[in-house]
């Protein structure tokens, strides 16, 4: 149990649109977690950054989150995520362009946790996903 939470919210938390008081109030004493998928995609975007300062303050961030407990990707996450994408891609909602959501889903349905996001249109439609929606303001 607990919760998984996706990397538009870890962002939305650095950039102020959102408080760590925010997420709290919704995941309360649950156990919060950090995926391989997230630390990849902030790294991917810090090492996109022209701006010194923003990324000095996205690296601070990246060492905050390696604090959190993290996930592993086992192969029990891979078949979920197989079975996965190949349900969406037979319904035709194609996975294809999803890779990384997908890997998030997996962690999250395999865990039994539920997945915080503000990206509902990313997570709707998979099978067996617990989901909670945040609107960022």
């Amino acid at each position: 149990m607990g919760f998984l939470i996706d990397t538009s919210l870890w962002i939305a938390v650095e950039r102020g649109r959102l408080s760590a008081a925010d997420i709290q109030a919704i995941t309360r004493q649950a156990p919060v977690y950090l995926s391989p998928v997230n630390l990849a995609e902030i790294r991917f975007g810090i090492d996109l950054m022209t701006d010194k300062k923003h990324r000095l303050r996205a690296m601070t961030m990246l060492c905050r989150l390696r604090r959190k407990p993290l996930l592993r990707i086992t192969g029990e996450t891979a078949e979920i995520f197989g079975a996965t994408a190949a349900e969406l891609t037979k319904a035709g909602r194609g996975a294809d362009f999803r890779i990384q959501d997908l890997w998030l889903a997996a962690q999250t349905i395999q865990r039994k946790c539920t997945l915080l996001t503000a990206n509902a249109k990313d997570f709707e439609d998979i099978p067996n996903l617990k989901l909670v929606v945040v609107e960022i303001p």
